[in-house]
């Protein structure tokens, strides 16, 4: 569910910024997927941070590859914003 119809128009984190959407340093739970960043905080399977074996905070782009869901089950999440390096 992106909240905007341009992904350039998003609002950039570096990978640090990120990190601390971890869902213990702050009250946001974001995870990154192939350059966007998603709010996962209202999901019951992110509570504390957390889901199975991966950690919120962090690009989970190849992660995906091992998991049982495709990567469509990030279309319930919105977008908050795009991943750079820096």
């Amino acid at each position: 569910m992106l909240n905007s119809s341009d992904p350039s128009s998003l609002k950039e984190y570096t990978k640090s910024q990120l990190a601390l959407r971890n869902g213990q340093d702050k009250p946001e739970i974001w995870c990154a997927y192939k350059g966007l960043i998603y709010d996962v905080s209202l999901s019951r399977l992110w509570r504390n941070g957390k889901h199975y074996e991966h950690w919120a905070g962090q690009d989970l782009t190849d992660e995906m590859e091992d998991a049982p869901h495709t990567q469509n089950v990030f279309d319930t999440f919105t977008v908050v914003g795009r991943l750079v390096t820096k």
